[in-house]
């Protein structure tokens, strides 16, 4: 069937419940109002917050307004996803939105006004037992004062906000909008315009040629620009020094992490740590090489595929089954509540007319979580599910052991469940495969994943963290600067046993993630967590389980740091990385096992 089914056309057992978070608009509405007169409640608080009785009552009632607005928010977004063309609920999410704007203003005299308050007030507030829900709240608070400034500095720092998104804004407009990529021929001869999305499926072409031409003039294309977008990445960088100087912290890394209070350690050992373990990185260039069966490896190599593409045809109740089988190291009780997702309309299944694309959990505290698809019956679609469901089972677990208040876990937590669902699933098909072909095809899969999600990403944040530090000393980060570090990092990260490609030193100039500094190092460490865990898992059984199910259900009732220790991944000492880095060692032997 080509045709794209309407929502009217697809079947009930493959559309998640929304009516389990509201029964109907009618409910919707009752709940709108009220979050209304709440919002009209909080302002009676402000000036109040010095006795401890009125801070208890205005923090009860900021979790009952921002439960009911989330809950108002998640629900109006994910009917208009159900078809964006829509209009009713287009409307629906748009007045949502405006909902969480307001209720963000009326709420916002609160951290200020606690952080006026003495550091004895603040401290007596701590340990009042009255307030002990709400103790991580004000401790976090309390960290946060260091680098809170006087109201005037303040309201000044806010007004420059808008100046400050100008350097990420501009790139956005020019790599997504203004760049004009010239064609390319394609492995039928054809001429094709190169555009961003088409750019890795030429990459991924069997043609060399195709690839090289892809290669040369996307980088031919910045090199054109490189002025102009090293002086938007530099006033970038100038942006994050001028903050980390005004907020009086040491440095612009330190500021990045200081929100998830991440020590600086975990981003440098991070960095030594896979420094170590380049030895791998290049044998799996010269494996790359042999199989490829190409004299020179160059960088436009890199994504060829090292086998033909294995066809798998996975349908969605075979993909829930196999999903099943391969999550039965986690235990009786997380397979139940995988089944219970599975049946009771957590799941929108598949693509239709006007649905949002991609793939997401979501959901709001006190109702099960969702999870959006658009399946196909492939190996990717398969993985995409496990992935999200990995999300769902984190947000479960988290919402029914935690306050509402503490449930929510950070970003540097986030990729850890629903990685180490994947690196489960990959562990049992492997085990499984008895086909040469098809194992090949997984290892190469997953070897992949760790070159991107664990080096890649690391290079970037080594790169990130070396230009912060040249501009942190006066030293301008002109383009041949910024073009001189890139290269040299690609030449260490990829080894001597390819060709680094001159074009690769523009590729600075094309990564979005930049303006939002010091944020991939997060793939990399949340991919080596979950690969840590499932080792663990699979090594040690229940005690290792009972530990992970512990940190599913912690979610933000500590730092991410200290819920991760907990769990038995400690990321400020390299063993989380090591254990991470074996797991890819043993994937090396099996491919060149297999090409022997």
């Amino acid at each position: 069937m080509n045709q794209v089914p309407k929502r009217s056309e697809t079947a009930p057992e493959h559309r998640w419940k929304l009516s389990d978070l509201f029964e109907d608009q009618a409910a919707w509405d009752k709940e709108y109002a009220e979050a209304k007169k709440q919002m009209k409640e909080v302002a009676a608080f402000e000036g109040k917050l010095a006795d401890p009785n009125q801070l208890k009552a205005c923090f009860e009632l900021e979790d009952e307004l921002s439960l009911h607005v989330e809950r108002l928010y998640v629900y109006a977004n994910m009917k208009h996803h159900e078809d964006t063309a829509e209009s009713e609920f287009m409307a629906l999410s748009d007045k949502s939105k405006k909902l969480s704007v307001e209720t963000g203003e009326a709420l916002s005299f609160i951290t200020p006004e606690v952080l006026s308050l003495t550091d004895e007030e603040l401290e007596a507030f701590i340990n009042n037992q009255e307030l002990a829900k709400f103790r991580h709240t004000l401790e976090e608070m309390r960290r946060q004062k260091a680098h809170i400034l006087s109201k005037g500095e303040e309201a000044l720092l806010a007004q420059v906000g808008n100046i400050s998104q100008a350097p990420g804004t501009i790139f956005s407009l020019l790599n997504n909008a203004d760049l004009k990529f010239p064609k390319v021929k394609d492995e039928k001869g054809e001429e094709i315009e190169l555009t961003q999305g088409r750019y890795i499926q030429f990459l991924e072409s069997k043609d060399r040629e195709v690839r090289k031409a892809a290669f040369t003039a996307m980088y031919e294309t910045y090199g054109k620009l490189k002025n102009t977008i090293a002086a938007t990445l530099s006033a970038n960088v100038t942006k994050n020094v001028f903050y980390a100087n005004a907020r009086k912290y040491p440095s612009t890394l330190e500021m990045s992490l200081y929100g998830d209070n991440i020590p600086k350690d975990v981003y440098v050992n991070l960095i030594n740590t896979i420094h170590n373990y380049l030895p791998l990185m290049h044998r799996y260039m010269e494996l790359r090489k042999k199989l490829l069966k190409v004299d020179e490896l160059h960088m436009y190599d890199l994504f060829a595929p090292l086998v033909d593409e294995f066809k798998m045809d996975i349908t969605f109740d075979q993909a829930k089954a196999t999903i099943s089988e391969s999550l039965k190291p986690l235990g009786e009780d997380y397979l139940n509540v995988l089944q219970q997702g599975f049946t009771d309309g957590w799941i929108d299944t598949y693509e239709n007319e006007g649905k949002r694309s991609g793939a997401y959990s979501w959901g709001a505290f006190g109702t099960h979580p969702y999870v959006l698809l658009n399946h196909k019956d492939n190996l990717n679609s398969m993985f995409t599910l496990t992935h999200e469901m990995g999300h769902a089972l984190h947000s479960y677990y988290s919402d029914g052991n935690q306050d509402y208040r503490d449930a929510q876990y950070t970003i540097f937590l986030a990729e850890v469940a629903s990685t180490l669902n994947e690196a489960l699933l990959m562990d049992y098909m492997l085990k499984k495969s008895t086909d040469p072909k098809e194992k090949m095809y997984l290892l190469t899969y997953y070897a992949d994943q760790f070159r991107t999600t664990v080096f890649r990403q690391t290079m970037f944040a080594e790169f990130e963290k070396i230009i912060h530090e040249q501009a942190e000393q006066g030293v301008s980060l002109t383009p041949q600067e910024l073009s001189k570090i890139y290269y040299d990092l690609n030449k260490h990260y990829y080894g001597e046993g390819m060709v680094i490609d001159k074009d690769i030193e523009m590729e600075w100039a094309r990564i979005p993630h930049f303006y939002t500094s010091f944020y991939v190092y997060k793939y990399a460490t949340g991919f080596s967590a979950a690969t840590s865990f499932s080792k663990q898992i699979l090594e040690e059984g229940a005690p290792a389980v009972e530990r992970y199910l512990g940190f599913l259900k912690s979610g933000g009732s500590d730092y991410s740091i200290n819920i991760l220790k907990k769990a038995g991944v400690d990321m400020s000492t390299p063993e989380p990385i090591e254990q991470a880095m074996s797991v890819f060692e043993e994937l090396i032997s099996q491919m060149e096992q297999l090409t022997k």
